[in-house]
């Protein structure tokens, strides 16, 4: 019951973070675009990348940490954070919108620059591991 909790704190304060800092790019980008939900991508990813590293079990966390950072961080925290459900719709109402390039734009730049930002993230994560 314990790890509920955990998740549901972490997915409370993922949350919070992103509905900040997404509100703050929108004040700042006021584009069609949706800036807000890739940079919030690309950040979860890169987050996720380094916890994703921390928390293998060949790694130097014990497996009471490595579970207490799965559930509050990964599962919580990041699950809370990243925003691929917005993305989706987002990309949707682009294409519905007949905006095809910023559809494609958002769809190209969300997978790749999300899967460079996870590479480094884990790199940089198992770094802490050596």
């Amino acid at each position: 019951m314990l790890a509920y909790l955990w998740v549901a704190i972490g997915g409370a304060l993922g949350s919070m973070a992103r509905y900040g800092l997404g509100n703050l790019i929108l004040e700042k980008t006021r584009s069609i675009f949706p800036w807000n939900t890739l940079v919030i991508n690309i950040t979860g990813s890169f987050v996720i990348g380094i916890l994703g590293a921390l928390t293998i079990p060949e790694g130097k966390m014990t497996t009471q940490s490595r579970l207490f950072a799965t559930q509050l961080l990964i599962t919580g925290v990041c699950g809370g954070y990243t925003t691929f459900s917005s993305f989706s719709l987002q990309t949707l109402n682009l294409i519905r919108d007949g905006e095809w390039f910023y559809a494609a734009g958002n769809i190209l730049l969300s997978v790749i620059l999300c899967m460079i930002a996870v590479w480094i993230g884990y790199l940089l994560g198992n770094k802490f591991n050596s």
